[in-house]
């Protein structure tokens, strides 16, 4: 019985110290989502699945990415812009997510898609044909709504409201 009691008073002390736990380091913070659109995947002129997108059309935008990302909000992902069609290559450094990369030519059709990527990696992640935007969701998300080759996307960017003019 003394035994049981002191096992029950070392539990309670234990639960009662400081957590010895180290600090959430920057990649375990959560970067709140910003919806700056949506973003439809289409087949035969048919919506297949909409979804919200932050865009990333600067540099240091693109660059950035999903980076230390640890949540994304159902339906949404981010649409990169580039100024060209061109061969991308990302890669998941510094990025939690497993995510599934969608790489678009210049006339909206998706031309390769790279699936449940690898977090953290440092390995270049390619498209196979050149593209023009490239759309990050989370993994498996085009397994869920059937997202194939050849399907077309169609985005469009919300409206910011005027700020007044000052007299």
């Amino acid at each position: 019985m003394h035994r049981l009691a002191l096992v029950a008073l070392c539990l309670l002390l234990l639960g009662c110290t400081k957590s010895n736990r180290r600090p959430a380091s920057s990649l375990e913070r959560n970067i709140p989502f910003r919806e700056d659109g949506r973003l439809a995947f289409v087949r035969d002129g048919d919506t297949l699945v909409t979804i919200a997108i932050e865009i990333a059309e600067t540099d240091s935008s693109r660059q950035r990415g999903l980076m230390e990302r640890t949540h994304l909000p159902e339906r949404s992902g981010m649409l990169f812009i580039f100024e060209r069609e061109e061969m991308q290559g990302f890669w998941m450094a510094n990025t939690p997510l497993s995510l599934d990369i969608i790489f678009v030519n210049g006339d909206s059709q998706i031309v390769s898609i790279a699936k449940y990527t690898r977090p953290y990696s440092t390995e270049t992640i390619s498209s196979r044909y050149p593209a023009r935007f490239v759309v990050e969701v989370p993994a498996g998300f085009t397994d869920t709504y059937g997202i194939l080759e050849g399907d077309r996307i169609r985005w469009r960017r919300h409206t910011r409201p005027l700020t007044a003019a000052r007299p």
